[in-house]
């Protein structure tokens, strides 16, 4: 017991030291002494909007893999075969992935789902406590239709867990398939329209962008990905670190989107706090934690950026201070969030029946980034026969304007360092298929920037960064008549700020932590279809966490957080809100509304 209890000590100076003077610790455990607790288990939570048809009854479901995940650190995923079920009419899936554990002294875990080596879903879990932990997530994956309908292909699940006398949790995970033959009961769009909306991808969008094949699931997706010897995954040590895969897409292709799944670990678990080698360096610090506090994951066609990621800084739930993620856990916690990059004026390179080389990097990296992509593809079914290719070229592939300003000013352990990036691009290609030859436009704008500020001698550290992105697609046919415009904005905003004390009484020998945290995940779309109107939707989703934790002799005397969750969703057709408030590992207010103009029946 003194040794477990030792173990968690070093543990809470670890992290303290790590947001003040950047010490080493990848996370913080808590044991359930912390907190007051019951002797049943303690549900975890990531606040979402519910999936539309989630209160309808599935018309066929598929539990597919039950598994203890124990001792699995260095050991391949777990595979199982998937086949679809027979005689079951569906056109919307849901993945269910429902966990439970009850241990001691266990980190959180990245967790993964691979259907025939796409990802579908990405996961951390919860710290288990001896009373133990339970969750379920549901993810519509109605895009991955296309896998979804293929049979005998394996699906893959990877939660690496470390088991000894030590860390004790066993995750047991349960993963199903939900199943819906929903009828999308037609809703007027606006008193100026009689257009109808349409269910897709989880959200309400117009009939057609681009026609119905626009709307519906890619015909095709193709894993850009590893082998699944160590998960699926690109484990990326360094930005010298190149990873990708060749590929030769369809001749009938006409559209084409990557999706980017990435995640954060080690040494870059909190990049976006970690300071220049400059101050580490100068203060002699034994940190491993620099690099500065830019990340972006970079995508190439060959030797082309054809786009970048800068994601969302996801904080796992033993992240910054543990008692912050009881039991509502940090945005994306449960369900990572992936980004699309459009990839269809670049098919006058992919379409001339070459093998090319799509590859990732993350610019300034420390060990380590898990990285792959799905890269999704619609085919032209009336271009089928040898002779029948779909023609495309590249109009405007120039290089993206970058501008990067770093600057530093430090004395001692107190001072500050600052980076900012802007990024802006524009890519134009056309596409003549069955459907036209049509011209797809992609304008993107980010701004990136990052602060940070040491005082009292490095015992005071304060994060603020803010990304901001734009992003417009557009689409036009050969006489020049507006098809589609999509416009997407996006802002991620985060305020992190820790101090640590020592008591003034002699002798005494306590350490109190405080911190503060705001982090925000904020979008607005706008869609069009020709003349006709526009479609819009918006999200707000933000978080302010305090907390504070007393060590003495290495013993936790006192801890206590509270956590406050906003979440705001508006679209056509539905609305939802929800407004959330934790203390000290309970629920003390919840209120939800949900306004749904349409209805469902299943057939």
């Amino acid at each position: 017991m003194m040794v477990n209890l030792f173990f968690f000590m070093m543990i809470i100076i670890f992290i303290i030291s790590r947001f003040i003077n950047v010490g080493l610790s990848s996370s913080l455990e808590h044991d359930s002494h912390l907190l007051k607790r019951g002797v049943v288990q303690q549900k975890y939570l990531e606040i979402t909007r519910p999936l539309p048809f989630a209160n309808l009854t599935p018309s066929c479901t598929l539990p597919i893999l039950t598994h203890d995940f124990g001792n699995t650190m260095g050991l391949p995923p777990i595979s199982v075969d998937y086949t679809p079920p027979e005689k079951c009419c569906w056109k919307h899936v849901a993945l269910q992935f429902n966990a439970s554990c009850k241990g001691v002294h266990e980190y959180d875990r990245i967790a993964a789902v691979w259907l025939d080596g796409v990802d579908l879903f990405r996961t951390s879990t919860p710290e288990p406590t001896v009373n133990g932990v339970f969750w379920t997530v549901t993810k519509d994956v109605t895009r991955y239709s296309s896998l979804l309908v293929k049979e005998n292909i394996s699906l893959s699940v990877m939660l690496e867990n470390l088991v000894d006398d030590v860390y004790t949790g066993v995750y047991h995970v349960n993963v199903t398939f939900l199943y819906y033959d929903i009828d999308d009961m037609g809703v007027p769009l606006s008193s100026r329209s009689n257009r109808k909306l349409r269910l897709v991808d989880d959200v309400f969008v117009d009939n057609r962008i681009r026609g119905d094949k626009q709307a519906a699931a890619a015909d095709l997706i193709m894993p850009i990905s590893g082998n699944g010897g160590e998960g699926f995954w690109f484990r990326i040590q360094s930005d010298s670190e190149l990873h990708g895969k060749s590929v030769i897409i369809p001749k009938n292709t006409y559209k084409a989107v990557m999706e980017i799944c990435v995640s954060f670990h080690g040494y870059d678990e909190f990049w976006y706090s970690n300071p220049p080698d400059s101050y580490i360096r100068t203060n002699n610090l034994t940190s491993q934690r620099g690099h500065g506090a830019y990340r972006e994951v970079l995508l190439n066609i060959d030797e082309n950026l054809v786009g970048s990621v800068v994601p969302f800084p996801v904080i796992y739930p033993g992240g910054i201070n543990p008692l912050y993620w009881d039991p509502v856990v940090s945005i994306g916690a449960f369900d990572h969030p992936s980004y699309d990059i459009e990839l269809t004026p670049f098919l006058g390179v992919l379409l001339d029946g070459k093998s090319h080389f799509l590859w990732f990097k993350v610019v300034d990296c420390l060990p380590f980034w898990l990285v792959d992509a799905n890269l999704h593809l619609w085919v032209d079914k009336q271009y089928t026969g040898s002779d029948c290719q779909v023609q495309a070229k590249i109009i405007d592939s120039g290089t993206p304007d970058l501008e990067m300003e770093r600057s530093s000013e430090f004395e001692g352990l107190d001072g500050s360092c600052e980076v900012e990036m802007k990024r802006k691009s524009q890519y134009r290609g056309w596409v003549k298929s069955s459907a036209g030859n049509l011209t797809t436009t992609v304008s993107r704008q980010l701004k990136f920037k990052n602060k940070i500020k040491f005082h009292d001698k490095g015992n005071e550290k304060k994060v603020k960064q803010k990304v901001k992105e734009k992003i417009e697609i557009s689409v036009e046919s050969e006489r020049g008549i507006k098809i589609s415009h999509t416009r997407l904005k996006r802002k991620y905003p985060l305020t992190i700020t820790t101090k640590t004390t020592k008591s003034s009484k002699e002798d005494d020998g306590t350490i109190s932590m405080l911190s503060e945290l705001e982090n925000e995940l904020s979008e607005k779309r706008k869609w069009s279809e020709g003349d006709s109107g526009s479609c819009s939707s918006s999200l707000k989703n933000g978080q302010k966490c305090k907390g504070r934790m007393n060590v003495q002799d290495n013993v936790v005397v006192q801890g206590e957080a509270t956590t406050e969750q906003s979440y705001s969703y508006n679209g056509e057709a539905s609305s939802y809100s929800r407004e959330i408030t934790a203390a000290n590992g309970r629920l003390i207010n919840d209120t939800a509304n949900y306004f749904n103009l349409a209805s469902f029946s299943t057939m």
